[in-house]
């Protein structure tokens, strides 16, 4: 059984890694398993170097999220993804606020995880690709005390200059984190439709808010 403070810690670096980046221009320049490794880097130092993002404090969380993480993700993909053939249903007003709810969920579900950050490093490994792929996917290991933990990125190569590689699916543990959603969004969607699945995402929003 892995120690519950590395287990937190990798819940917080899956959404922190979602690309964090101080230039986007960069990462069109950078092959997917360089640009994991560097991103792993800055953020395991922005948290470090910042006490109240290990704390846990919504308002930088999301402002960390908004400046650095979502230019890098490829969101829309991502949400679309974990909402299933629904998606094509939806009329543009619900992708968006569905895009939004999703987003918000994630951001409240692992702020309170990231004061979990220590000493803990990140190894990628070897890439499996070849220069003509459009999507990857990078390996990688949390190493801190005890067993090291497996966190894999699935990458996309988004058209045009200054774009380079997008993230929009993770695996912590074997558990991919759009395919956990999708089958909960299914649900919803199945018995409520996609204005119901909205709903219910914003009350939970609301909820965990009231719990802070």
């Amino acid at each position: 059984m892995l120690p519950r403070s590395l287990r937190q810690f990798v819940a917080a670096l899956s959404v922190s890694l979602l690309g964090l980046s101080t230039a986007a221009l960069w990462a069109a320049d950078e092959a997917p398993d360089v640009m994991v490794l560097r991103l792993s880097t800055e953020v395991l130092d922005t948290i470090r170097s910042d006490k109240s993002l290990q704390n846990g404090d919504l308002t930088k969380v999301v402002a960390l999220v908004d400046r650095k993480i979502m230019p890098n993700v490829d969101f829309q993909r991502m949400t679309a993804s974990a909402v299933g053939p629904g998606w094509r249903q939806a009329t543009a007003e619900q992708r968006q606020r569905l895009q939004e709810e999703f987003k918000i969920l994630l951001v409240r579900t692992y702020a309170g995880a990231l004061n979990q950050v220590g000493d803990q490093t990140v190894a990628i490994k070897p890439l499996r690709a070849s220069p003509d792929d459009r999507e990857v996917l990078v390996r990688s290991e949390i190493k801190g005390r005890g067993d090291p933990i497996q966190l894999d990125y699935r990458l996309v190569k988004t058209p045009g200059q200054g774009t380079g590689w997008k993230i929009y699916n993770l695996n912590v543990l074997g558990v991919w984190l759009v395919d956990t959603y999708r089958s909960q969004f299914a649900q919803e969607i199945a018995a409520k439709g996609i204005d119901g699945l909205i709903a219910t995402l914003a009350e939970r929003n609301r909820a965990n808010a009231k719990k802070g």
